[in-house]
């Protein structure tokens, strides 16, 4: 089974949800990747500068996350239960060639979560959730072209009304919602919604 976890803007929870997720529902024997697009030494979920960045003759690069305890997102996947945990990178709009690796890691792995919004261009997973925080106002334009596609919202704000502009209310009112909050990001109802939906998927990638 193939699990997108995306959101709108960077540090709202997106790598919480998805270790909440692979936490609760270990029974999955979750292979966990996190996806890190930029451009010009700048990291684009960051938004500063990194050392993230692929040499240019690469365009892409993969690195499994070995120790729990390293402090990286990945690192957080595996600290949360997944068996398996990478990182891979890309310069900035260069997702597609590394279309074969996300391929080849979904056909060994048991169940596949990615972190992205990106990656949705390419794919269409079993399950996409979208992390919302209404009190944020930077909405990238990737989360915006994919929020139709979403399954359900994760909502991480207490505030009942988002401060974001130029996004139709329909879009995410009319999906199913969950609000979480720190430290488990993953409620029992969305972790119930979750398993039920994996229960009778099937992949198309």
């Amino acid at each position: 089974m193939f699990v997108v976890v995306g959101g709108h803007s960077r540090n709202i929870g997106k790598t919480a949800v998805a270790a909440g997720l692979i936490s609760s529902l270990r029974e999955f024997a979750w292979t966990a990747v996190k996806v890190t697009q930029h451009g010009h030494g700048i990291c684009a979920p960051a938004g500063e500068p990194c050392d993230c960045a692929v040499e240019y003759a690469h365009p892409y690069a993969l690195t499994e996350e070995r120790d729990p305890s390293a402090g990286t997102d990945s690192a957080r996947f595996l600290a949360a239960g997944a068996r398996r945990a990478f990182w891979l990178r890309t310069p900035a709009g260069q997702l597609g060639h590394a279309l074969p690796v996300v391929r080849r890691l979904l056909a060994a792995s048991d169940n596949l979560m990615v972190e992205s919004n990106s990656l949705l261009q390419f794919v269409r997973p079993d399950l996409y959730l979208s992390v919302l925080d209404f009190g944020v106002a930077d909405f990238k334009p990737s989360a915006l072209r994919y929020l139709d596609r979403a399954t359900a919202v994760v909502l991480v704000s207490e505030q009942s009304r988002p401060v974001w502009e130029g996004v139709a209310e329909r879009l995410w009112r009319s999906k199913p919602a969950f609000a979480v909050r720190p430290p488990a990001y993953a409620t029992p109802e969305l972790t119930a919604f979750v398993r039920a939906h994996l229960a009778q998927a099937s992949v198309v990638i």
